[in-house]
């Protein structure tokens, strides 16, 4: 990092905020522009985990690249201190498949909401995870349209009520970490915004691993969702994996994430 980038950071940052951070390397991966998420987001974890991630395993930043499609999450790549890419609604799986081919000395994440990833982009993740592309993606679910002011999304639980669903949602949710495995994805972990450090953990080591890593996030989307998603009842419900669960088998897994709406930790694994 240049001394002018520094300058221009401190204009963003009080120093009250970054006092002691510098030290760690922790702001070299942050860009100088500040989050524009709603105060309270679960997306500030996100952001938090991914960085501790990226610091801790010492990934360089010309070997680093963020691809993002439309949304509240696809404004990612304006806040990270790496190469970036915002790209169209729903082709951030495909994009980064090729950024991945073209270069694949970098580490490639890909990072989107539900409505991005499951919606116009569903079509997508089969195809990347049984390719096995060595990508990271980061499916950020809140099951809601936040950036369009709070539409249900594939992931909406049946009852949501919101301006266009003023009865409820009446659709059937769509369990994205079911997804993944159904696909075949080399790494399934599924993980809890308001725990940036086991974000970080569980990244480092989805990182690592060879193939197409998938993280299901679950985070709040606090001006939208009052009622399923919320910071509370996430916060109750979270809990890890059992003590002997086994993330090689498969068949497991599936029961498992069937059975377990709100178990974080890898869910799936294969043998490297």
């Amino acid at each position: 990092m240049t001394r002018e980038d520094t300058q221009v950071e401190e204009m963003y940052y009080p120093d009250e905020a970054i006092a002691g951070r510098r030290e760690t390397g922790e702001l070299e991966y942050r860009s100088d522009q500040l989050p524009t998420w709603c105060p309270g987001c679960g997306y500030f974890g996100i952001h938090q985990g991914l960085n501790n991630a990226i610091q801790r395993l010492k990934i360089p930043h010309y070997r680093t690249i963020t691809v993002s499609g439309i949304g509240c999450a696809g404004r990612y790549p304006f806040f990270a201190n790496t190469y970036g890419l915002h790209t169209v609604h729903g082709r951030a799986l495909p994009i980064a498949t090729g950024v991945k081919q073209a270069s694949p000395e970098l580490t490639v994440f890909a990072v989107g909401g539900d409505g991005d990833g499951l919606a116009i982009g569903g079509g997508h993740l089969p195809h990347i995870a049984r390719r096995n592309v060595d990508v990271n993606y980061l499916l950020f679910d809140n099951s809601i349209y936040g950036l369009t002011k709070g539409q249900p999304s594939p992931s909406s639980s049946i009852g949501l009520k919101t301006k266009v669903s003023p009865e409820g949602s009446i659709d059937t949710p769509l369990n994205a970490t079911l997804m993944a495995l159904s696909y075949g994805a080399a790494f399934v972990a599924r993980l809890f915004a308001g725990d940036p450090e086991g974000i970080a953990d569980v990244l480092m080591e989805g990182i690592q691993h060879p193939g197409f890593a998938f993280f299901h996030i679950y985070t709040s989307c606090v001006t939208f969702d009052k009622q399923f998603k919320t910071w509370n009842r996430l916060t109750e419900n979270a809990h890890s994996l059992p003590e002997k669960y086994d993330p090689s088998d498969m068949k497991q897994a599936m029961g498992h994430v069937l059975d377990d709406d709100f178990s974080m930790g890898v869910i799936y694994k294969t043998h490297p």
